[in-house]
């Protein structure tokens, strides 16, 4: 009984606690507040907080033996009190209780029952719940509350206190209620915290979208009547309800990514977004922050967490332009987005799911590229399920007069001009062109005569056909033999193998091979990467 008058009463100021409480908007930070007034007076020895949340890794838990779920679990996030047999302060949340499984000793019954566990009064023999009985004399431990925090009929935690002394009838009555509000605050917390996300996700969206209205090319819609849009426009029709993904074939400016658009459209994603990536204008040290976003802190100049693309286009389309371009470290990271459904953040161990639809576009002949080990196959094959080629604009010359005439009319209105006319012999000029740049340059060309012209024609100007060189003898083993890119790649792998071996495997510093080959080591040991040298 000496014990008791030493100390103060266990709540100092329970109503000012619930007032606080209703003022938090985080969740760490109300149960900080919630643990530091409770142990404010010497007579709580331990006020502690666990709360329901589903388990990634079991393998260190020291209840693994007896959890039933090994899914989810009680998990220690708050802690506060000091113990009277030395200088320690128990502020922290790991050790042998730090998760609680389910229905395993007081705090797990009481979160699988909803009912608390109150023991105002201990004394010898102390109830079989205990865990450690040696604890509670040394500490001289004499009461116990544990209140359930139910919100809406669920239980999201449990609170504990360990009191040196009896827990008065009206002291447990306010633990009681400050459980209660607790359980609200931590659910108002949290639908803050998820509104806050929606609206950054929203704003993100917004400026990603509002980027792509003003700096998207405006080829309008699929505009053509020849057999070979005719063929794309079918093939559209078939896959673009399903979730199959595609990869568009084409050479360069032939209208991928409308083609992409239309896919998106049609489909049953249309309604969330189309989100689109120019791999060829990602730099290389950042593909991986750009598809699957990073965590603050992760690397320099991660000032905060920032979403990637592929959870930008949750529940839409992630539209990849120009494929080709992402390097060989990353394809298996993608492939594994594509076929797990899963990724992490730079900088962040927690795995999230995600649900989007690929559509992915290329100029190169990924085939040869997958056969030469420049792409990975397993990745081209993932992406070719449904491969839509669209032709050149050589080949589909009867489409000219109408593209013509839609980029016609969209020059003119933007520039302010009247409608210009587009005379038979113009339109047969355009067509003994070859375009080298397909639609893009078609395009390009009719905004320019729009511009240039002074009255009611089209005045059209069209580039002079490349004048052809005369074919130079080559001579075989000399400097002019032209080389293939895998016989670069080996010239380049050989050189970078004869710098190892001249600074006896050093990279950087010097003497190194980067100063070897007059390049960062930065470069070096990304090349060295990409060639699979072994250094």
């Amino acid at each position: 009984m000496a014990v008791e008058s030493t100390y103060d009463a266990i709540l100092t100021d329970p109503k000012r606690l619930l007032l606080e409480m209703a003022q938090m908007r985080s969740v760490p930070d109300l149960l900080n507040l919630i643990v530091s007034r409770l142990t404010e007076t010497p007579r709580v020895a331990l006020a502690r907080i666990w709360l329901a949340q589903p388990t990634a890794d079991c393998t260190d838990c020291p209840l693994i033996d007896v959890c039933r779920e090994q899914t989810r679990c009680l998990h220690l996030v708050a802690g506060g009190g000091r113990s009277i047999a030395g200088p320690t302060e128990w502020t922290g949340i790991e050790g042998a209780f730090r998760r609680m499984p389910f229905g395993v000793r007081k705090v797990g019954r009481i979160a699988t029952s909803g009912e608390p566990i109150e023991a105002p009064d201990l004394s010898d023999p102390l109830p079989e719940w205990i865990a450690r009985p040696d604890w509670i004399r040394a500490e001289k431990i004499r009461g116990f509350a544990g209140q359930p925090l139910v919100h809406r009929g669920e239980v999201l935690g449990v609170l504990a206190v360990f009191a040196r002394g009896t827990i008065e009838r009206e002291c447990m009555g306010w633990l009681r209620m400050i459980a209660d509000h607790a359980a609200a605050a931590i659910a108002t917390a949290r639908a803050f915290a998820e509104i806050e996300s929606l609206k950054r996700s929203l704003e993100q969206e917004n400026e990603y979208l509002r980027e792509e209205a003003t700096g998207s090319a405006a080829f309008g819609e699929l505009v053509g009547q020849s057999p070979a849009l005719e063929t794309i426009t079918r093939q559209i029709e078939l896959v673009a309800a399903t979730d199959a993904t595609v990869l568009i074939l084409g050479e360069s400016g032939t209208g991928k990514e409308l083609v992409a658009r239309e896919l998106h459209r049609r489909s049953k994603r249309s309604g969330r977004p189309l989100i689109k990536v120019n791999c060829a204008a990602v730099p290389r040290e950042l593909f991986e922050s750009e598809f699957f976003g990073h965590a603050k802190g992760a690397f320099t100049g991660a000032l905060r967490d920032r979403v990637g693309k592929f959870e930008l286009a949750e529940g839409g389309t992630l539209f990849l332009d120009e494929i080709g371009e992402i390097p060989l470290e990353l394809q298996a990271k993608l492939l594994r987005a594509l076929q797990e459904g899963e990724l992490e953040r730079v900088g962040e161990d927690q795995t999230r799911k995600v649900n989007v639809r690929l559509v992915a576009a290329t100029n190169r002949d990924l085939r040869a590229e997958a056969e030469t080990g420049r792409f990975r196959q397993d990745l081209f094959y993932r992406l070719s399920v449904f491969p839509v080629e669209v032709p050149p604009l050589r080949k589909r010359k009867e489409d000219i007069p109408l593209l013509a005439e839609h980029f016609l009319r969209g020059a003119a209105r933007r520039v302010g001009r009247p409608k210009l006319s587009l005379t038979l012999a113009g339109v047969q000029r355009l067509q003994h062109y070859d375009w080298p740049g397909n639609v893009r340059e078609l395009q390009h060309v009719v905004e320019r005569a729009v511009i240039t012209s002074l009255g009611s024609r089209l005045n059209i100007e069209l580039p002079s056909p490349p004048q052809t060189a005369a074919k130079q003898p080559v001579v075989s083993g000399g400097f002019d033999d032209v080389r293939t890119d895998a016989q670069m790649r080996r010239l380049e792998a050989d050189n970078i193998r004869a710098a190892l071996a001249a600074s006896q495997g050093k990279v950087s510093g010097p003497g190194g091979a980067a100063e070897l080959l007059g390049m960062k080591p930065t470069t070096l040991a990304s090349r060295i990467k990409s060639l699979g040298i072994e250094s």
